[in-house]
C-alpha cells in the first residue's frame, strides 16, 4: 500500500512539473509593421485583439518605422506581417512576391487612391459658403504651374506651398519627383510634414476657413471622408514614368503580406490572416469615428468589431469567434 501511495505521489509530482512547464512556455511574439498612419494602426489593433483573444500562445506587437526599413525587415524575417501594405509605395513589391521573399496572405481592401488633392471649392467654388472659384481651370498636377499665387506660402509669400507626405513614407519620394517633374520647384515650396496629424490639421484649417490648400491625401482616410476633395489628374500609370513622378499612382488593392517564415512560426494564424478583410467604406467609417471621438486605435477596434459582428464568422472558426465575442462582452 505504501509503495502504491508513493507511486501516486510521484505521478502527481510529475504532472505538476509538466503542467508548470507547459504554462510557462513563452508565447510566440508576432511583429507587424507600423508605418504611422491611422488605417494601418487600426488594422493592427483589430488583428491584435483577434490574435490574443481568439487564439492561444501568441502576442502581437508592432514595429514602428519607415515603410522601407520595415519592408526589408519583413524580407529578412525579423518582422512577420504587413497588415495594410500599399504595393505602389514599395518599388520591389511584385518582384519580392514573385521571388518568394514575401508571401501574399489576403486583400484587406479592394481599392484605394492617393495623390495631390485640393478642396473642391478651390476649383468649383461653394455658393452656400460664399466662396468663388479660385482656380477654375485647375484639373491636373501640371496645371499647378499657373497657380502659385492661389496656394501662397505664408512664410514665403512670393511662392506657393505644396504639402507633401511624411519623410520615410515611400509616397513622399514619388510626390517629390512629381513636384520636380512638372517644374513646380520654380514657383512652389514642397513642405514635408512631420506626421499625418499635422498634414490633415493643415487641410482641416484651410478647409474650414475657405482657403486654398494643395497637398498629399489618400483614400481611405478620415479627411477624404470628411471633406469634399478633388484629386488632381496625372498621366495614366506607367511603371517607368511613375518612378520619375510623371504619372498617377495606380489604383490598388491593399494587401496583407507575410514573411516567408510566418507560416512556420504561427501556423494556426495563417487561416485567419488569409480571410481577414475589411473594406474601404468600413475603414473610412472607422477613421471618421477616430477623428470625431479622439478614441485610441484599440478602442476603435473594439467599436468596429462590436458593430460588424458578422465579420467574425467570416474570419474565424465558430470556437474562435465565440472566444472573441466573450472578450468583447467583458469590456
Amino acid at each position: 500500500m505504501k509503495n502504491k501511495l508513493s507511486l501516486l505521489a510521484l505521478l502527481a509530482m510529475i504532472a505538476v512539473i509538466f503542467t508548470a512547464g507547459c504554462s510557462s512556455a513563452a508565447p510566440v511574439r508576432i511583429l507587424v509593421m507600423d508605418g504611422g498612419w491611422d488605417s494601418q494602426r487600426f488594422h493592427n489593433a483589430v488583428a491584435k485583439f483577434i490574435v490574443e483573444n481568439g487564439f492561444d500562445g501568441y502576442i502581437l506587437e508592432t514595429s514602428p518605422g519607415s515603410t522601407a526599413l520595415n519592408w526589408q525587415a519583413l524580407i529578412a524575417g525579423d518582422v512577420d506581417l504587413d497588415v495594410e501594405s500599399w504595393p505602389s509605395n514599395i518599388p520591389t513589391f511584385e518582384a519580392d512576391v514573385e521571388n518568394g521573399d514575401v508571401i501574399l496572405m489576403s486583400t484587406i481592401m479592394e481599392d484605394s487612391a492617393q495623390g495631390f488633392y485640393v478642396p473642391r471649392f478651390v476649383v468649383e467654388g461653394d455658393p452656400e459658403r460664399g466662396i468663388e472659384p479660385m482656380a477654375p481651370s485647375l484639373r491636373t498636377v501640371a496645371d499647378l504651374i499657373n497657380y502659385p499665387h492661389i496656394f501662397r506660402d505664408p512664410e514665403d509669400p512670393s511662392r506657393g506651398r505644396i504639402f507633401g507626405a511624411v519623410p520615410g513614407w515611400l509616397a513622399d519620394g514619388i510626390l517629390y519627383n512629381k513636384f520636380r517633374y512638372h517644374g513646380l520647384y520654380e514657383s512652389f515650396n514642397y513642405l514635408r510634414v512631420g506626421s499625418e496629424i499635422f498634414l490633415f490639421a493643415s487641410l482641416a484649417s484651410a478647409y474650414n476657413m475657405g482657403e486654398a490648400w494643395i497637398g498629399y491625401a489618400w483614400e481611405p482616410s478620415w479627411a477624404a471622408g470628411r471633406f469634399d476633395l478633388i484629386m488632381l489628374e496625372s498621366a495614366p500609370f506607367d511603371p517607368v514614368l511613375f518612378e520619375k513622378g510623371g504619372t498617377e499612382f495606380p489604383r490598388q488593392a491593399l494587401k496583407i503580406v507575410a514573411s516567408n517564415r510566418f507560416a512556420s512560426r504561427a501556423p494556426s494564424l495563417v487561416d485567419f490572416f488569409s480571410r481577414f478583410r475589411t473594406g474601404t467604406q468600413k475603414v473610412s467609417e472607422v477613421l471618421d469615428y477616430l477623428e470625431e471621438t479622439n478614441a485610441s486605435h484599440e478602442e476603435a477596434a473594439v467599436w468596429f468589431l462590436r458593430n460588424n459582428d458578422s465579420l467574425l464568422d467570416e474570419w474565424l472558426t465558430p470556437e474562435q469567434a465565440g472566444r472573441v465575442r466573450t472578450a468583447l462582452s467583458g469590456i
